[in-house]
C-alpha cells in the first residue's frame, strides 16, 4: 500500500471522504455494538485514527476513547477538535504496547473493552497484520470486541490494500468470529466499491 505518512502529507486521504458519506452506516454498526454492552462502557481504542473523525463519536457514545495513529500531523490535527472524553496518542498499532509503555494516559495491557479499526487493518501486510493482532490482543480486556471494516482482496491490492475474511481470522488468534456484514459502498469510489468491503466483529474468546 502506498506510503500511509506521505498520504497524508500530499492531502490524499480518500478513506476521510468515505468516512463522511458512509456516516449513518458506521453509527449504525456502532448502535449495535453499543446495545451489547452494559454501562460503564470502559476504554475504547480508535486503531489508525487519522485525524479523528470516529474517535469523538465512541466518547459521545459513552466510551472512554482513545484514537491512536503513527502519523504525527494526522494526530495533531485530531487533538485540535478534540472534545472531551477523547484522548489521541501517536502509535504505531502494530507494536502498541512498546510504543504507548512509556505515554502519559495510555491504555494499560488488559484494559480495552473495545477496539475500532476502519480501514486500518486491511493495509499491511501479513506481517503488520500479525503486529496489529498481537497489539490488540496484548491490550484487551476480557471478553473484549473488535469491529472491523476491510476491502476484500484485488488484483490492485499493491495500491488499495484488502483482505480476506481467512487471512483476519489467521492474524486474530486466540479470537472468535462473532459476525461478518457486508459494509455500504456508498461514497467510495472506483476502484474501492469492487473490493466488497465488510465488518467484522471479533470477540476474545
Amino acid at each position: 500500500m502506498p506510503d500511509y505518512a506521505r498520504m497524508y502529507r500530499f492531502g490524499v486521504t480518500p478513506w476521510e471522504g468515505y468516512a463522511k458519506a458512509a456516516a449513518p452506516s458506521i453509527a449504525a454498526v456502532l448502535d449495535r455494538e453499543e446495545s451489547d454492552r452494559t454501562r460503564p462502557l470502559g476504554t475504547a481504542l480508535d486503531l489508525g485514527c487519522g485525524r479523528g473523525q470516529f474517535t469523538p463519536e465512541l466518547a459521545r457514545r459513552g466510551w472512554r476513547a482513545v484514537g491512536v495513529d503513527v502519523v504525527p500531523k494526522a494526530i495533531e490535527a485530531a487533538r485540535r477538535r478534540a472534545g472531551p472524553g477523547v484522548t489521541y496518542l501517536v502509535g504505531d498499532v502494530t507494536d502498541l504496547v512498546t510504543d504507548l509503555a512509556p505515554v502519559a494516559g495510555a491504555p494499560e495491557p488488559g484494559s480495552v473493552g473495545f477496539f475500532l479499526d476502519v480501514g486500518c487493518f486491511q493495509g499491511f501486510d501479513e506481517r503488520g497484520r500479525d503486529g496489529e493482532a498481537r497489539s490488540v490482543t496484548a491490550l484487551a480486556a476480557p471478553g473484549a470486541t473488535v469491529l472491523m471494516l476491510a476491502f476484500g482482496p484485488t488484483r490492485l491490492r499493491s495500491r488499495i490494500g484488502g483482505v480476506s475474511q481467512a487471512e483476519v481470522e489467521s492474524a486474530f488468534t486466540g479470537w472468535t468470529l462473532d459476525d461478518v456484514r457486508a459494509a455500504d459502498t456508498a461514497g467510495l469510489g472506483w476502484p474501492m466499491n469492487r473490493t466488497s468491503p465488510q465488518w467484522y466483529r471479533l470477540r476474545l474468546a
